[in-house]
């Protein structure tokens, strides 16, 4: 379980380093509330 939550936060910081605007950083904080939550269930 805990491998699967480091895989997600790291994956998801290199989404937020891949971002080039306000609004794709908004998207990319949604897309990581939605994998930490798929991961908690």
């Amino acid at each position: 379980m805990q491998k699967i939550i480091a895989s997600v936060m790291i994956s998801s910081l290199l989404l937020l380093g891949a971002c080039a605007t306000v609004k794709g950083v908004g998207r990319d904080i949604e897309s990581i509330g939605k994998a930490g939550q798929d991961a908690i269930d």
